[in-house]
């Protein structure tokens, strides 16, 4: 099957490409069927493919855009899903913000642990998924998971997985 690069797309088109895929790559299953389970590695093979059938985020986000009118930054996981099974795009941004607010407000943190998780909210911004390698790699100058889940009182592959449930809630078949 034949996708033209370098034209701009509907959205018929990339909904259509996804739904062809989601039964032919374990990458775009896992965003559709166990959105939490998604890794670093398999975010890149998603982006590769799509980029590779000509359907960047830039152009996703353009052909919404020509659709609705709307400027969403979504994320590529929120194109997918919405491709999928017309789950509303939202900014992931927006996603992150709202659900860092219920983490905050799910404990009475103190000032320390609350400035932690600020860092990783914002961190999240730009990453998409925030697991414990990705702690351990970019904390690695503050000792990583083990320190950060020691102050947040052994908690953080709860807040981990919390975030990760809240922004792609799984869709029941």
């Amino acid at each position: 099957m034949a996708y033209i690069k370098n034209q701009k797309i509907t959205w018929t088109a990339p909904t259509k490409f996804i739904k062809e895929q989601i039964n032919q790559s374990a990458a775009l299953s896992v965003v559709v069927n166990k959105p939490h389970d998604l890794t670093r590695e398999q975010l890149k093979e998603i982006k590769i493919l799509l980029d590779g059938a000509g359907y960047s985020e830039v152009k996703l986000q353009s052909a919404v855009r020509s659709q609705t009118n709307q400027d969403i930054a979504a994320s590529i996981i929120g194109h997918i899903r919405r491709a999928a099974f017309g789950e509303p795009l939202a900014p992931f941004q927006e996603r992150a913000a709202r659900d860092m607010q219920r983490i905050y407000q799910s404990h009475n943190w103190l000032p320390a642990q609350r400035r932690w998780l600020e860092r990783l909210a914002k961190q999240m911004v730009h990453e998409m998924i925030i697991d414990r390698e990705f702690v351990n790699n970019r904390f690695a100058e503050q000792d990583g998971a083990n320190q950060l889940d020691k102050l947040l009182g052994n908690q953080l592959d709860t807040i981990l997985d919390q975030l990760s449930d809240a922004i792609w809630p799984q869709k029941s078949t």
